[in-house]
């Protein structure tokens, strides 16, 4: 089922936001605290699982990117921008598990929007030692229903 809103701004302009209505679980995008637990959720499992993507993208706005930063051969910061579709390829079965959780998070939000620092730390095994920490940045809309996943951002470079 598709849903559309269409906003009429007092500049007299037209925006129309396609959304997907996602078949998501109520409790998983009530809240920014129910949706941040959803998104570290769908990626974790043990070696032999999948992600959950259906779920993921039941979290995500139709429209939502995703974006890696990182350094190119000649170390200059590059990013590369997809859709969750594409971030999750052909989801083939973790060789290793793969557990990531939050640390730490930052909101600042205005009106529907809010712009969430989510520090995370992964590992091979559900509650294993770190083998790595970092940040991920999201942008988070609330449609007066519930909250969507408009896009997410890391940088896997040290700098």
């Amino acid at each position: 089922m598709k849903r559309t809103l269409l906003i009429v701004l007092a500049t007299g302009f037209f925006l129309t936001t396609s959304t997907r209505a996602q078949d998501a679980n109520p409790d998983d995008v009530k809240t920014i605290d129910s949706i941040m637990k959803a998104y570290y959720e769908v990626i974790s499992g043990p070696a032999g699982a999948t992600s959950d993507v259906e779920r993921d993208l039941s979290l995500h706005h139709a429209d939502a990117w995703v974006g890696i930063g990182g350094l190119d051969a000649d170390g200059k910061p590059v990013v590369r921008t997809m859709t969750l579709r594409e971030f999750y390829g052909e989801n083939a079965p973790r060789t290793e598990g793969f557990w990531e959780w939050e640390t730490d998070r930052q909101i600042r939000r205005s009106g529907n929007m809010a712009s969430v620092w989510s520090s995370y730390a992964f590992a091979r095994t559900e509650e294993g030692e770190p083998y790595t920490r970092g940040v991920n940045t999201l942008t988070l809309w609330f449609d007066g229903d519930r909250w969507w996943i408009m896009n997410w951002m890391f940088d896997t470079s040290d700098g």
